[in-house]
């Protein structure tokens, strides 16, 4: 792994904490926006403009990916069907061998507002291209659908990286819970906002796309203007780079030759199979309620599993928010990130022994609500700190590479996993069980990957 510079890990005053607010002594004052802040996370002088900026961004940008969400629905179902839809996976693994590299070379040219900024101007310009096809009639659904999800894994990443760049990994440790609230708040509310955009005003999947595309070039602009206030911020040693390219390898190159990043994208891997996996068992026992409660009754069968979706979904982003908000600032503070890494895997080792010992819809709803949320608050915050440590180069494109590609390739992997349980009549259990095996081998990755960051000197 390529040496960090020293001042990644300057060392910061110990915070002496009360709940609700944080606190800190022996540092300069902290203005009424930090004070705020500090309900949330331990927020220090002069940090409060960008970080809050960066949550707003990031509110925009999961907000932005869920008009999409819901955009690509009806067109990959009208114009590809459910079969080409489960296929999409592979084809985003196979598209993304090619633009990892495509995008190290461009990074390597560019210092890191230009990067970021360029790729979400070049994604919004895509959005154009594809409302202008579709409005001109060209079946553009299957295309769409794998572009969303590289779309989905490859901005929020940058903009991650991004964050990375900005901060030591003392006050990324600090700062990225209270980031990562404008994730689940996003998640939320775009979701909210697309089913009343939809139902209520019936706005066509090209409309979402051109909302969407002035949302992309709003998040440019907020990146621009995080830059400007880091940059000109007194005292703050990570922007003595801000100007330099991305220098380095491609992101393959640079996550193979390094223990600790293998071990990252080994996790990403297991973690997605786990939890993919997961979604399939609650799919399976929520069908057989339903066919159980209203067989023979197509209607009133999709009445029951969109409503227990709807509920689903709702507690899983409530619980979610909640955790992320008030629980994951001060989870990282007590444990370090090195311990928090064992939270999710150990509940969900806990879930699926319950599910495989009693496979009943209240006890796999109830599991599988406790690790959605905890996944994208704690694990999600987690998995942005533990490169904080990593060069600037491993930054921008081993995390691409990681984030984009080796969560994809877990996609595959769980749709190959179902495929051949199906074959061989594998039954409910059998699935939770191998996912409590898999979690088990979570939990030896989880520690691998602790020891490696230990080593780090962090």
């Amino acid at each position: 792994m390529p040496k960090r510079t020293d001042y990644q890990s300057l060392p910061e005053l110990r915070t002496q904490t009360a709940f609700p607010a944080f606190s800190v002594e022996g540092e300069a004052p902290r203005g009424p926006l930090e004070r705020f802040l500090s309900i949330f996370a331990d927020v220090r002088a002069g940090e409060g403009i960008g970080a809050l900026l960066l949550l707003v961004n990031i509110f925009f940008l999961l907000g932005s990916y869920y008009l999409l969400k819901t955009a690509r629905e009806p067109l990959i179902l009208t114009e590809g069907g459910a079969a080409v839809k489960s296929y999409s996976a592979a084809g985003q693994a196979l598209l993304l061998i090619l633009l990892v590299p495509l995008y190290g070379v461009v990074a390597s040219k560019v210092n890191r507002v230009k990067l970021v900024v360029g790729l979400l101007v070049f994604f919004a310009l895509n959005l154009v291209v594809f409302q202008t096809l579709g409005m001109a009639g060209a079946k553009v659904g299957i295309a769409f659908y794998i572009w969303v999800g590289i779309f989905n894994t490859f901005v929020v990443s940058q903009v991650w990286a991004f964050a990375n760049d900005l901060y030591t990994e003392a006050q990324g440790k600090r700062l990225f819970p209270m980031i990562g609230v404008g994730a689940s708040v996003g998640a939320f509310v775009g979701a909210q906002i697309a089913t009343t955009l939809f139902k209520t005003y019936h706005l066509s999947p090209y409309t979402l796309m051109a909302i969407t595309a002035a949302v992309l070039v709003l998040c440019a602009g907020f990146v621009a203007v995080v830059n400007r206030v880091e940059t000109n911020r007194p005292g703050q040693p990570m922007n003595q780079h801000a100007q330099e390219n991305i220098e380095g390898e491609n992101g393959f190159k640079l996550v193979f030759q390094s223990r600790y990043l293998r071990l990252i994208a080994a996790l990403i891997v297991l973690l997605n199979v786990v939890n993919t996996t997961g979604e399939f068992l609650l799919s399976s026992v929520v069908e057989q309620e339903a066919a159980r409660l209203h067989a023979g009754n197509k209607d009133a069968m999709r009445a029951f599993i969109g409503g227990f979706y709807g509920d689903y979904f709702s507690w899983v982003n409530l619980l979610g928010l909640l955790l992320q908000t008030f629980g994951v600032s001060r989870i990282i503070n007590l444990m370090g990130v090195r311990g928090a890494l064992f939270v999710l895997p150990s509940l969900a080792l806990t879930s699926y022994s319950v599910m495989a010992v009693v496979p009943v819809l209240g006890v796999v709803r109830i599991a599988k609500m406790f690790e959605n949320s905890t996944d994208y608050s704690l694990q999600n915050t987690i998995r942005q700190a533990l490169f904080l440590p990593t060069s600037r180069a491993e930054k921008y494109k081993a995390k691409a590479a990681i984030d984009t590609f080796f969560m994809r390739f877990g996609d595959v992997l769980q749709a190959g996993m179902v495929r051949l349980g199906a074959e061989l009549s594998l039954s409910f259990a059998g699935f939770a069980w191998i996912n409590v095996g898999l979690t088990a081998l979570w939990l030896w990755v989880a520690s691998a990957v602790g020891r490696e960051h230990r080593k780090m000197g962090f």
